[in-house]
């Protein structure tokens, strides 16, 4: 039983990253410019190397709220 019991806290962990990553990704994809559904599908589809490919390999657009910074500002 407690085989079962690990393997399901594993999961349980490589979901939240999934989760996370896709989350993440959407968020940086709509700051550079391209919308939110670019990101999404990168993490969903990729997980974390979606993340990095996002965060890395796609450039801002210009005008975007990339260019500020990565982090919102406060007003």
């Amino acid at each position: 039983m407690t085989i079962l019991a690990l393997i399901g806290a594993k999961a349980l962990y490589l979901l939240f990253a999934w989760l996370l990553s896709a989350a993440i990704a959407s968020w940086l994809s709509d700051r550079k410019g391209y919308g939110e559904r670019v990101g999404l599908t990168f993490g969903l589809l990729l997980s974390v190397l979606g993340l990095l490919i996002v965060l890395v390999v796609l450039p801002g657009r210009p005008g975007s709220r990339w260019g500020k910074g990565w982090l919102p500002r406060g007003r």
